[in-house]
């Protein structure tokens, strides 16, 4: 019984961690990598997002910050386990890295410094999905 749950745990895990593809056509998705969750790149890029709770909320964003083995979704206070995020989106030696990814799943925006917000809602509010969200909103 002990072993099943063990593999139900990790499955749960490594499942919750890997796939983006839950998030496609409800939910643009923005990730935010670094080496070292103490570093001032990373402590700035959080400060932005969480400053423009509000502006996330009504672009449909979701954000996942992550490192090598650890992931955090939308700034909640644990980190949980999983190296999926690192292995499928960080594919050089930089030390920071932040995608943007769309409704459809692709990847919109790659840079490896921090993102500003005006940027950020610049390139949303400019996809045609987004000019969609607000043209039928008004």
């Amino acid at each position: 019984m002990k072993r099943i749950t063990i593999i139900f745990l990790f499955i749960s895990m490594v499942s919750l961690g890997q796939n983006m593809d839950k998030h496609q056509w409800k939910n643009r998705v923005l990730l935010v990598y670094t080496d070292d969750i103490n570093s001032e790149d990373f402590k700035n890029q959080t400060l932005i997002l969480e400053e423009h709770e509000k502006e996330l909320l009504e672009r449909k964003l979701l954000v996942y910050r992550f490192s090598k083995d650890i992931y955090n979704f939308n700034f909640e206070k644990k980190w949980k386990t999983s190296n999926s995020l690192y292995k499928k989106y960080v594919n050089n030696l930089k030390s920071f890295k932040v995608l943007l990814i769309g409704l459809d799943g692709g990847i919109k925006l790659t840079q490896n410094s921090v993102l500003k917000s005006d940027k950020l809602f610049t390139i949303i509010d400019g996809m045609p999905m987004r000019k969609r969200e607000l043209k039928n909103k008004n």
